[in-house]
């Protein structure tokens, strides 16, 4: 894990139990005589990431559906850390403000970026329902001035009614939806749960995900060259574009396409979580000259 992240460590159960006691039920000693908690149980991995982000971040409150996606904390601040780098910005910094595409019920990048970072965010999101969620979180924790929200009422855009005239953003970032169907969605889960052993009749995503969460049509690769398109029609609105991209094979492509849109610089992130390797895609259409003059100005 990134140097920065608070849990590269693993977890500090005492710590954690002391914040949320909810979390208790769900902790046992396993045979390598290692505390844990059963991660194919969707209520111990909300418990346990509810624990997380009030022993660390100072998250009074975070509720959300059961039907909305349980995003893994040590996993969502690592990808903060790696794009604070990418700014060339490591220290807390208040000037940098974040669009957050697709935020979510559960708001977790906003909440980790400014928690982490001081970061001032802009949540997108096509579920108003999500949005009216991931508000109630932000105004509990009294965050309102740091965290807003914007409707995107296009489910095929993702920047189009979003960015306005005046925006001008340091950084984007976005978890995309992974699938083309529920069908793909559900057989992705069958090989996790397979993964763990928890294979059953009947299958329950651990970390849960709705519709819109999880699948767009065409799959990630359709999402991710829909946005690396649209950020070519915003050049300067935002200083670095970013995404995480689950399939690895999508990449060259990704790489390619920001080569034929006049892509100034591309970065390939690799992110190593346990046996997984998780990466990020970052892109600017500005210049080095132009980049050292945003630092020079806003980061420093």
């Amino acid at each position: 894990m990134h140097k920065r992240n608070k849990h590269k460590d693993g977890y500090d159960f005492e710590r954690l139990l002391k914040a949320h006691s909810d979390l208790d039920p769900f902790v046992f000693t396993n045979a390598h005589g290692t505390q844990t908690i059963d991660f194919a149980k969707p209520e111990a991995v909300k418990a346990l990431n509810t624990a997380l982000l009030k022993a660390h971040y100072d998250m009074g409150y975070w509720e959300f559906p059961k039907a909305n996606l349980c995003p893994p904390i040590p996993g969502r601040v690592e990808y903060i850390h790696y794009m604070a780098d990418v700014l060339k910005s490591p220290t807390p910094n208040a000037n940098i403000k974040v669009l957050d595409i697709g935020t979510g019920a559960s708001c977790i990048y906003p909440l980790l970026g400014h928690a982490t970072c001081e970061w001032q965010f802009v949540g997108s999101d096509i579920s108003e329902r999500s949005l009216e969620n991931a508000k109630k979180i932000v105004d509990k924790n009294k965050l309102g001035e740091a965290i807003t929200f914007r409707l995107q009422r296009s489910p095929t855009h993702i920047f189009k009614e979003i960015l306005r005239e005046n925006d001008q953003f340091s950084l984007s970032i976005c978890n995309p939806p992974f699938y083309k169907n529920e069908a793909e969605a559900f057989e992705a889960t069958t090989r996790k749960l397979k993964g763990l052993g928890k294979l059953s009749d009947t299958v329950v995503r651990n970390f849960a995900g709705t519709a819109q969460e999880l699948w767009f049509e065409g799959g990630e690769k359709a999402f991710l060259h829909t946005y690396l398109y649209e950020s070519s029609l915003y050049k300067k609105q935002c200083v670095w574009y970013s995404s995480l991209v689950s399939n690895k094979a999508h990449v060259k492509s990704m790489q390619s396409s920001l080569k034929k849109l006049k892509a100034e610089t591309v970065k390939v992130i690799s992110m190593p979580m346990g046996n997984k390797v998780s990466r990020v895609v970052a892109w600017t259409f500005y210049t080095e000259k132009e980049l050292k003059e945003v630092i020079n100005n806003n980061y420093k």
